[in-house]
């Protein structure tokens, strides 16, 4: 069975992340997933981070949830 964030023929979902400035971040995990990790830091202590992993190079980010403007598919 493919793990949640790939689909059945084995791709990984990749979220785009757009913050204020209008960077774009690729990470890995489908739109639901990422939004998930987005809204449980904006509720979380104050200043925390949502930590998601990059798609291309594997690394983990930490992305302030009240910078986030929009998540592309």
């Amino acid at each position: 069975m493919p793990d949640a964030a790939e689909s059945d023929d084995g791709a990984r979902a990749v979220t785009t992340v757009v913050v204020v400035t209008g960077e774009r971040y690729e990470v890995q995990g489908s739109p639901s997933d990422v939004e998930a990790a987005i809204v449980a830091a904006s509720r979380g202590s104050i200043m925390q981070l949502a930590w998601v992993t990059e798609a291309d190079s594997g690394r983990s980010i930490a992305i302030n949830p009240l910078h986030v403007v929009a998540l592309e598919l």
